[in-house]
């Protein structure tokens, strides 16, 4: 297992935090997603490394910004 942590902005809301959950949820080989608007906090847990640019693209999909801490 492998887990790599981001830097969300623009979240406010539980609604935000389901956007995306939803689109970083969709890439292969993702196991489990741990999103939190209050903290900006974004933990992703995959069976083997996530490339950071998926991850990215996911969440700007889902309307905001990421950078990898």
């Amino acid at each position: 297992m492998a887990a790599s942590e981001y830097q969300v902005t623009g979240m406010t809301c539980g609604h935000c935090e389901m956007s995306v959950h939803e689109e970083v949820g969709g890439i292969d080989g993702v196991e489990d997603v741990d999103v939190s608007a209050a903290t900006g906090k974004l933990v992703v847990t995959s069976t083997e490394p996530i490339d950071d640019a998926a991850v990215l693209a996911a969440v700007d999909e889902a309307g905001y910004t990421a950078v990898r801490c």
